[in-house]
């Protein structure tokens, strides 16, 4: 097959539907792939929602990092994998797909994957995520349910949502 596993640096790079899918640790990105990303993150976060607000959060040190690239290497989709913290849940983040590549599963190819992470990582698919209120059930398809009222953050309404192993 396409996948591959680099010995004890726990990077992988996969191809699916002409896509590479890569999972890196922070310190093992490339200057350009974390360009990439950082650049793909504000595009969509930033600018496309006309939300200003912090994008280099000093999270990214601490993630595993998922993306997938095109056949010409350009990046068109990435998400975060924060490690528990204060809920003991693994928190999926910074889900992001290139606006015009938007409709064509990749966004629910990426969550499948971000959740086998969690489950590589840290023994089962229990997690959590920050959505956007109006994801709230594109979320719920892949397991996840509202833990809480809706909140507003950086201008923008979210919920917090958990994923039991199921």
């Amino acid at each position: 097959g396409c996948c591959v596993v680099s010995g004890r640096r726990r990077t992988s790079t996969c191809c699916v539907m002409e896509l590479r899918w890569t999972t890196k640790r922070f310190a093992d990105l490339t200057v350009h792939e974390l360009y990439d990303l950082l650049r793909l993150r504000v595009d969509i976060f930033v600018v496309e929602q006309t939300c200003p607000y912090p994008e280099i959060d000093g999270q990214d040190q601490h993630a595993v990092h998922l993306f997938a690239s095109d056949k010409d290497g350009a990046l068109i989709a990435c998400a975060r994998i924060l490690p528990p913290e204060k809920d003991d849940r693994p928190h999926i983040g910074r889900i992001a797909v290139r606006k015009d590549l938007r409709g064509k599963g990749i966004a629910s190819e990426l969550m499948h994957r971000a959740l086998e992470i969690v489950k590589e990582q840290y023994g089962s698919r229990r997690s959590a995520l920050a959505a956007q209120a109006h994801l709230e059930h594109y979320y719920a398809r892949f397991g996840f349910r509202r833990h809480g009222p809706d909140y507003i953050w950086d201008g923008i309404p979210h919920v917090d949502m958990r994923r039991e192993e199921i």
